[in-house]
């Protein structure tokens, strides 16, 4: 076995969005962590700017949804406005489901914000070490398969680590170095394009507050604000000749008319618009996460948002392994529960692009028939763009970490997977709670200002409207548990006679459910044996989790 100058629990691989939130996830489910990124600091680009509400209850548990929301934009700017350049009048309008107003079925509204305002916040949210300006050049699982070595270089001294991880989570982006290294391929789209965008100064602050929006749309490329004291951007196709454009210009041009305002471009950054699923999410010890498993193009701000949920999903299940109380065969609903979830989602995304184009093209057509003043233009989408609820709330697991109601827990359905919304065929758009094996949680009031989903965090919970039935079942657990008694008229809406139950993982989504007090000895033993993958229970007092923030 090669010997490592260092050893650590998990190796997290990419400190984007996603690898920042995984770290905060881990270190408050009590696993170490070693976090490195091969550029020199965090990003100074707006990227990703979409947090959506199940993003945000993720913040919530976490105790970041206040500072993230402090941070960015108010909700007037969850809106996108479709015109001829930017300074031009509407010719459509649409407003951001869960983030433009508040939605009944969460606590937390979604925001606007920027990647480079995100992500200093999930830095500060864990102590676990991070090591930027250093890359992974090999990375080699052990012959025994109890570890992974991976070989780290910092760029600014050429200095080379040897760590030991007994798991790496790769959350590198969409050119994964961890992905190329083991040769796992992709399947979708592909490349869609290249595009450029530009971060400019421009004196349009009173202009924007007046007709406040996230996104811009227009024929000349796409606009929107990056801070809420400040800044824009551009964002389109990359001309031919990039390297010598003159993107002041063009920028000018995409804003209208000109009233003497002149932008100052202050960065361009080009990229590619890709759309691909890896061909799968494990490989042994090492777990894809984020776009290293996924790549999913920006229209619906979608992206960002799934590989939160894909940490979200892992982290528990990781910690669980990790400190006992799971057995290792549970990483195997990752990309049970994960992978068609991806695939849907990037289904949905790509579909939402299609429409935007369109929009466009259409306009484009209006234009030149001289038909601009025809009155207002019809969206292709009757208000279900962004109204994505069913896909974001909606995703139902089917493997064998979800007991079907009334199931033995050895049959469970081990072997099968589903994450449709429930929007069912029509694109995610609908979304309606329900309190089963494989949904979310439903989001109900506990008491003012405590939500179902407050109950929750790096345990298991089991809602009951009895507790005092249940509490012989849960002594001597190995799991972290914890029992929340649920009011009479929500136990009601969940199903649940006075002494039935509902058992949520760390994660949120429901595990197992129980209508009436189960008969048999131990059930809830039984239950979570099953649900963590765990062979043999030994009786002893419970892992306590940490305390909630």
């Amino acid at each position: 076995m090669p010997v490592a100058d260092e050893e650590v629990p998990v190796l997290i691989v990419g400190g984007g969005p996603v690898g920042l939130t995984a770290r905060a996830l881990l270190e408050r489910w009590g696993v170490r962590a070693l976090l490195v990124e091969k550029r020199t600091e965090l990003s100074p680009f707006p990227r990703s700017r979409l947090v959506n509400v199940r993003s945000m209850e993720v913040f919530r548990q976490l105790g970041l949804a206040g500072t993230v929301a402090a941070n960015a934009f108010a909700p007037a700017y969850g809106r996108i406005r479709f015109r001829d350049t930017l300074r031009g009048e509407d010719f459509a309008t649409e407003a951001m489901v869960g983030v433009a107003a508040p939605v009944p079925e969460s606590p937390v509204t979604g925001v606007l914000t920027s990647q480079d305002r995100l992500e200093p916040t999930l830095l500060a949210a864990a102590r676990a070490p991070v090591r930027f300006g250093t890359e992974l050049v090999e990375l080699t699982e052990e012959a025994d398969g109890e570890g992974v070595v991976a070989v780290l270089v910092d760029r600014a001294t050429d200095v080379r680590t040897r760590v030991r991880a007994r798991y790496v989570l790769a959350a590198d982006g969409a050119n994964s170095t961890v992905r190329q290294h083991l040769a796992i391929g992709t399947a979708g789209p592909g490349r869609l394009g290249d595009f450029t965008t530009v971060v400019f100064d421009a004196d349009l602050g009173h202009w924007g507050a007046l007709q406040p929006a996230g996104v811009y749309f227009t024929p000349l490329g796409s606009f929107g604000p990056v801070h809420p004291e400040g800044g824009w951007f551009w964002f389109g196709p990359t001309p031919e000749g990039a390297g010598d454009a003159d993107w002041a210009a063009l920028v000018t041009r995409a804003l209208g008319p000109d009233d003497g305002v002149r932008p100052e471009v202050l960065r361009v950054q080009h990229w590619a618009m890709n759309a691909f699923v890896a061909d799968r999410f494990r490989n042994g010890r090492i777990l894809l996460a984020g776009d290293a498993a996924h790549a999913i193009p920006p229209i619906g701000g979608l992206g960002m948002n799934t590989g939160v949920a894909d940490v979200h999903n892992l982290c528990w299940k990781l910690a669980g392994v990790l400190r006992g109380w799971a057995g290792p065969e549970l990483l195997a609903t990752y990309a049970t529960e994960r992978e068609p979830v991806a695939h849907r989602t990037l289904r949905q995304a790509v579909a939402n692009a299609e429409l935007l184009l369109g929009v466009l093209a259409r306009r484009r057509d209006q234009l030149r028939s001289d038909d601009a003043a025809a009155g207002r233009f019809e969206l292709p989408w009757a208000e279900r763009y962004f109204a994505q609820l069913g896909l974001v709330l909606g995703v139902t697991y089917r493997s064998a970490a979800v007991l079907t109601d009334g199931a033995a827990p050895e049959a469970s359905g081990a072997g099968s997977a589903s994450a449709a919304g429930d929007g069912g065929t029509d694109g995610g758009t609908d979304y309606v709670p329900r309190a089963e094996p494989g949904h979310r949680m439903p989001h109900l009031w506990l008491a003012p200002g405590r939500s179902t989903l407050d109950a929750l965090g790096a345990w298991f919970t089991l809602f009951t409207p009895d507790p005092a039935r249940w509490v012989p079942a849960a002594d001597g657990a190995p799991w972290p548990l914890r029992i929340e008694a649920l009011p009479a008229q929500w136990a009601g809406r969940a199903g649940l006679g006075p002494g039935g139950a509902l058992l949520v993982r760390p994660d949120g989504h429901i595990g197992a459910r129980w209508p009436a007090y189960p008969p048999g000895d131990a059930p809830l033993h039984a239950a979570l044996t099953a649900l963590t993958s765990r062979t043999a229970v030994t009786a002893g007092p419970a892992v306590r989790p940490p305390e909630s923030p």
